[in-house]
C-alpha cells in the first residue's frame, strides 16, 4: 500500500532516530543496550500501522543482520487483524520479504537464519504473567522437539548460526494499554527499540529508567521521543471525517434513536449516489443486563415483551416502530435470556465475544447494539452514526467510541457534507450532567482531534446540523493537470538509470558501521563482544525510487495522478539490490529528482472541458454561529473565522452571486510546485458573467511564498481561461520586478494575482475596495 506524505515522513523519521541511536548506543551493562524509545502519536484512523510497517521497513534496511520484530497488542481481534494484513493482507508488499509468524508458532530455526527478517505477532497476555511457571505459559517453556530452551529464553538471546545476536525491535499497537507487568516482562529480551503507537499516548512507569538514560546522557527532550502526526494532514488525506457533530437529549430513549435514524436516511441517500456507493452504519452503546435507571441486573426470567434491559428495547423500537429488517441489527453482547424465555428467532444476538468476531464481520449488520466490547479491532469506515445511552456516556467513553465512527469510507471526503461528518447523539437525563461531559469532550477532542471542527447541540430538538441546497445550482469548470508531454522525457531520464543487478563496488555502502554483539567460543567457554559489521540490509532500487518520489512530491498527487504513473516501474533493473548508504542509491534518488523536476516542467494545469464540471453541492450549517447572506448560494454558512467573515459581506454587497468552498470537499485546484505539491481548496467562489473567480483569505502572518504559488494562470484549448485565480491578504505589500515581496504596512488589504507570467500586487483600503479589485480581471 502506499503511503501518503505525512505517514512516509513519521515513517522515516522513526527509522532515522533509529539509525542514528543504533550507532552508538547507551549501555545497561557490557551485552545489553538501554532501547531506542519512540512513541507515534497519531489519531485514530491515521494508518498507524501502515507508519509502523513502513518504519519496521525502513529500519531492516539500515540494520547490518535481519533484525526479529515482535508486534504485540492487547486484543486478540486487533492482533489477528495486523497477523491477517502483515503477512497477506494490505500491508505485506511494506514489509517485503519478511516471514510473519504467529510467536508461538516460531521454530529455533526461524530465529538463527539471519537470511530473512522475521516479524512474531502475539497479544501481550502471551506473555504478560507475574509467574512464568503458572497455568499455560507456553512461551516460559520448553518444547522438548525443538529446543531445551524455552521460546521465550530464545527470543532473549536471538542468535544466528555465526553467533551474531539479532536485533530485536519490538512494536505495541494500540500503546495507551501498555502496562508496568509488560513493559517489564518485554525488557527481559533486551529490545534494542520499543516503539509504541496511540492517539492518546501514556507510558507506564516501568521505563523511567531508560527514559531517564536517554534524557540524562544523550539529552533528549520531550519531542525526541515522540513522532507526531499532524491531524491536519490526516483530515486533508480523507481518512477521517472533517466534522464532529454531538447532539445532546433530555428526552425519552426513542427520540433521540429516531432524530438518528432521520439523518442516516439523508446519509443512505447520498452515499448511494457516490462513484462507489455504501451503506452508512449506525452503532448504539448502552449497559446491557441492566434496566434503565437500577444498577442490579434485570429478571432474565420474563417475556421478551416484558423485558426492560437496553439492547432489548433499542432492539424493539428499530423492529417494532422505526420498521428495520432485523436481519440488518445485531446485538453483539453478553445478554442473557432465562430457560423458556427465549429472544425472537429473528434478534440475531451474538455473545461470544472474540469468537462470534467473524460472524459478526460476515453479517455485515447497519445496526450494532453493544457495550464498548468493540471500542478496539473494529474498524469499519462506513459507521458514521453512533447513539450513547445515558449510562455510557462519560467523557471517557464517549470519547473512545469516537475512534469507532471517524474514519473516512472510501478514504475520500464527498460533496455531500453529511457523509463527512462523524454523528453523536447522547441521552442523558440532566441537562447540567450533559453539559459538564460536553466541557470534557471538547477538551479532549482540542487536545486529540484539532483539526476536526466539533458542532454542539444541547436542545435535543431536531437535527444537529441543518443541510442547506444550492439555490440556483451552479457549476465551475474542472481543472487539471496534463502531463501528456512529460512522459517521453521521464521515459528518457529511466533510460540513463544505471542497472545494478549484477552488484558490485558501487552497491556497497560507505561509513555504514554498526555494533552487534556475537557470541565468542561455545559452551560454558563461550563469551561475548561486540563487533563492527560495515554493510547493512540491501533493498530494492524500486522502493528507494518510490521512497525519493513520495519524499519529494507530496502524496504524488493522488487527486490528480502524479509523476509515478509515468514510469514503468516493473523494469527489471528496479529489482536490483543495493545498500541505502551506496553511490547506486544515490544515483537512483538523483534519477527520482530528475523525473520530479521533468514531471513538473513539462505538465501544466489546465482547464478540463471534456469532462462534467464541478456542481456546487449541500452544506452543513451549525445554528449556534450561523450568518444570513443573500446573494449566497446558500442562505447561510456558519464556522467562518473573523477574516473570512468580513469578506463574506463584502461579497454579499458586491451583487454578485457567490459561494463559500468547503475545504477537502469542494472545488479544488492542483498545484505543480514542489514547496506545495498538493491539491487546495479556495475560500469562496464567485461567478461574474462567464468567469468564476476563485478567492484564496489569508492574514498576514500566513502569507509566504508557498501560498502565493496557488496563483498561476490555468491553461486552455484555445478558448478563455474560465476559473481565475485570486489572493488576498491582510495589510499592504508590493512586489518587485524580481519577485520580492516587501511588507509596507497593516492597512487594509492585499490583492494578489497572476498575469502574464508574472505576480502582481494591488493594495486595497478595505475589504469592499479589495472585492472590487479581485473581481476585476
Amino acid at each position: 500500500m502506499d503511503a501518503f506524505s505525512f505517514q512516509q515522513e513519521a515513517s522515516s523519521q522513526i527509522a532515522e532516530r533509529f539509525a542514528e541511536y543504533a550507532a552508538n548506543p547507551l549501555m545497561v551493562d557490557r551485552q545489553t543496550t538501554v532501547p531506542f524509545l519512540q512513541t507515534l502519536v497519531s489519531i485514530t484512523g491515521s494508518g498507524k500501522t501502515l507508519i509502523l510497517a513502513e518504519a519496521i521497513a525502513q529500519i531492516r534496511d539500515r540494520l547490518p543482520i535481519q533484525p526479529v520484530v515482535l508486534w504485540i497488542s492487547k486484543g486478540r481481534i486487533v492482533v489477528s487483524q495486523a497477523y491477517a494484513n502483515l503477512s497477506s493482507g494490505k500491508y505485506a508488499d511494506n514489509l517485503p520479504g519478511f516471514n510473519v509468524k504467529p510467536l508461538l508458532q516460531v521454530a529455533p530455526s526461524d530465529l538463527e537464519d539471519d537470511t530473512v527478517p522475521l516479524l512474531l505477532v502475539a497479544t501481550v497476555g502471551k506473555f504478560a504473567v507475574e509467574d512464568s511457571q503458572g497455568g499455560d505459559r507456553r512461551v516460559y517453556q520448553a518444547q522438548l522437539d525443538l529446543a531445551s530452551e524455552s521460546l521465550w529464553s530464545l527470543i532473549a538471546k536471538r542468535r544466528t548460526h555465526g553467533g551474531l545476536r539479532r536485533p530485536l525491535i519490538v512494536v505495541y499497537d494500540e500503546g495507551h494499554n501498555l502496562s508496568d507487568l509488560q513493559t517489564r516482562r518485554l525488557l527481559e529480551l533486551s529490545p534494542d527499540a520499543l516503539i509504541s503507537a496511540s492517539a492518546t499516548m501514556a507510558l507506564p512507569g516501568q521505563l523511567e529508567n531508560t527514559i531517564a538514560r536517554l534524557r540524562n546522557d544523550r539529552g533528549w527532550n520531550e519531542q525526541r521521543f515522540t513522532t507526531a502526526v499532524s491531524s491536519r494532514a490526516v483530515v486533508d488525506a480523507g481518512l477521517v471525517k472533517e466534522r464532529i457533530a454531538i447532539g445532546g437529549y433530555v428526552t425519552p430513549m426513542e427520540t433521540a434513536i429516531d432524530a438518528m435514524l432521520t439523518d442516516m436516511g439523508d446519509a443512505q441517500e447520498a452515499a448511494a449516489s457516490v462513484p462507489i456507493p455504501f451503506r452508512p452504519k449506525a452503532i448504539y452503546v448502552c449497559s446491557t443486563n441492566t434496566v434503565d435507571g437500577v444498577p442490579i441486573s434485570e429478571d432474565v426470567k420474563r417475556p421478551f415483551t416484558d423485558r426492560q434491559a437496553r439492547p432489548i428495547l433499542i432492539w424493539r423500537h428499530l423492529v417494532e416502530n422505526a420498521g428495520i429488517d432485523p436481519s440488518k441489527i445485531v446485538i453483539y453482547s453478553q445478554l442473557k435470556f432465562g430457560p423458556g424465555f427465549p429472544p425472537p428467532p429473528s434478534l440475531r444476538l451474538l455473545s461470544g465475544g472474540d469468537n462470534d468476531y467473524t460472524t459478526f464481520l460476515e453479517g455485515n449488520f447497519e445496526h450494532v447494539i453493544f457495550n464498548l466490547g468493540l471500542q478496539e479491532g473494529w474498524d469499519d469506515p462506513t459507521c458514521g452514526f453512533a447513539y450513547i445511552d445515558k449510562e455510557m456516556a462519560s467523557a471517557r467513553q464517549i470519547t473512545q467510541v469516537i475512534g469507532r465512527v471517524l474514519r473516512q469510507p472510501g478514504a475520500e471526503h464527498y460533496q455531500n457534507p453529511i457523509l463527512n461528518t462523524a454523528h453523536f447523539y447522547i441521552r442523558s437525563d440532566e441537562r447540567g450532567v450533559f453539559d459538564e461531559i460536553l466541557d470534557d469532550v471538547r477538551t479532549q477532542l482540542l487536545n486529540e482531534h484539532p483539526a476536526i471542527s466539533l458542532s454542539i447541540k444541547k436542545d435535543g430538538r431536531g437535527r444537529i446540523l441543518e443541510k442547506l441546497m444550492p439555490e440556483p445550482p451552479r457549476t465551475v469548470p474542472t481543472v487539471g493537470i496534463l502531463s501528456a508531454n512529460a512522459k517521453d522525457p521521464i521515459a528518457a531520464i529511466i533510460s540513463k538509470m544505471m542497472n545494478f543487478s549484477s552488484g558490485g563496488e558501487n552497491t556497497i555502502g560507505q561509513g555504514s558501521r554498526m555494533l552487534v554483539l556475537q557470541e565468542i567460543g561455545t559452551g560454558n567457554e563461550a563469551t561475548y563482544d561486540w563487533v563492527e559489521v560495515e554493510h547493512s540490509n540491501r533493498v530494492t532500487a524500486r522502493a528507494i525510487f518510490r521512497r525519493e518520489l513520495q519524499r519529494l512530491y507530496s502524496g504524488a498527487l493522488r487527486r490528480a495522478g502524479g509523476p509515478i504513473n509515468l514510469v514503468d516501474i516493473e523494469l527489471p533493473k528496479f529489482d536490483a539490490l543495493v545498500e541505502l548508504t551506496s553511490p547506486a542509491a544515490d544515483h537512483i534518488r538523483s534519477i527520482a529528482r530528475d523525473v520530479v523536476d521533468c514531471y513538473i516542467s513539462n505538465s501544466r494545469i489546465f482547464q478540463n472541458d471534456f469532462d462534467a464540471p464541478y456542481s456546487v453541492g449541500p452544506v452543513l450549517i451549525d445554528e449556534a454561529d450561523a450568518v444570513a447572506f443573500s446573494k449566497s448560494l446558500h442562505r447561510r454558512y456558519s464556522g467562518l473565522n473573523p477574516l473570512e467573515l468580513r469578506f463574506a459581506r463584502a461579497l454579499d454587497k458586491s451583487q454578485r452571486v457567490w459561494a463559500r468552498n468547503p475545504r477537502n470537499s469542494g472545488f479544488y485546484l492542483p498545484l505543480l510546485d514542489l514547496a506545495s505539491a498538493s491539491t487546495y481548496w479556495p475560500d469562496f467562489l464567485v461567478w461574474v458573467d462567464k468567469t468564476v473567480v476563485a478567492i484564496d483569505t489569508k492574514g498576514d502572518h500566513l502569507l509566504t511564498d508557498a501560498t502565493l504559488g496557488k496563483l498561476f494562470e490555468i491553461d486552455t484549448l484555445g478558448e478563455p481561461a474560465k476559473v481565475v485565480l485570486r489572493l488576498v491578504s491582510e495589510g499592504e505589500a508590493q512586489v518587485s520586478p524580481s519577485g520580492q515581496i516587501t511588507k509596507l504596512s497593516g492597512i487594509g488589504f492585499t490583492v494578489w494575482s497572476w498575469k502574464a507570467g508574472k505576480l502582481h500586487a494591488q493594495h486595497a483600503e478595505d475589504e469592499r475596495a479589495a472585492v472590487k479589485k479581485a473581481l476585476t480581471y
